[in-house]
């Protein structure tokens, strides 16, 4: 399938875990991909090889995104590398889970100031490189937007990418640029394995509870990132779209 074929996609937090999987997706689909990162370089350049050695179009571009004065150079550099961006696809997070007693200020800034604060940077810099054409933006939220235990700082950045999503729809539309929130339930990736989720009784708890019976994996999530980065989701914009097996929190 090449149906993202000339396009142009920047994929935030892209060196592993879910944004690596959403970039293999784009880019074996046609589209040339900005691959970023902020301190995995290694597992970045690992996927653009990879990406690469498949006959696609990557490279890899370094930038923190909870530094503001990053994010203007790390848009320059794809505009220069690939040209005009038609899909920006905002991935790049960070969870931490605590019981309300132990919030505290550096935690709360910590998650807003790139689930939330970042998102709006970059895509304030992104469209200053966008096709005149128009094109898609998709941000990676999460069920957990609805709400979630000892996740109230978290669960309160991914409800605001959510109204994000649907502020910058109706924003944008006139200039033909689509946003949509694409929100995973758990999905196996190096952080979830990290933190000892996988063969917990959280994780037994969580398919008990998944109508489709299993976790998800980055394939999961990046089969329906392309949809929404392709001109077959050309009528779709501020919606959310749940990525979960059926879960709902």
């Amino acid at each position: 399938m090449s149906n993202l074929q000339g396009k142009v996609a920047l994929v935030t937090g892209a060196s592993k875990g879910i944004g690596a999987g959403i970039a293999r997706e784009l880019a074996a689909r046609g589209a040339a991909v900005a691959v970023n990162y902020s301190g995995s370089k290694d597992a970045a350049e690992k996927l653009v090889a990879e990406i690469k050695a498949a006959g696609g179009k990557a490279f890899a571009v370094q930038a923190n995104l909870t530094d503001p004065n990053s994010i203007g150079p790390l848009v320059d550099k794809v505009s220069q590398q690939f040209g005009p961006i038609d899909v920006l696809v905002n991935n790049a997070g960070v969870y931490e889970f605590s019981p309300i007693e132990s919030v505290t200020p550096e935690h709360f800034h910590k998650q807003f100031n790139l689930n939330v604060l970042g998102l709006l940077l970059t895509t304030q810099a992104a469209l200053r490189h966008f096709n005149p054409k128009g094109g898609s933006i998709i941000n990676i939220g999460s069920v957990a937007a609805s709400g979630v235990p000892s996740a109230s700082v978290y669960s309160a950045t991914k409800g605001a990418v959510d109204s994000i999503t649907v502020a910058l729809s109706q924003e944008l539309g006139s200039r033909h640029i689509r946003v949509n929130s694409l929100n995973p339930g758990m999905v196996e990736t190096e952080g979830v394995r990290a933190a000892g989720i996988m063969g917990s009784d959280f994780q037994k708890e969580t398919e008990a509870k998944t109508p489709l019976g299993r976790i998800g994996q980055p394939q999961d999530i990046a089969t329906v990132a392309a949809f929404l980065a392709s001109d077959d989701s050309l009528w779709l914009s501020g919606q959310t779209i749940h990525a979960a097996g059926g879960i709902r929190i």
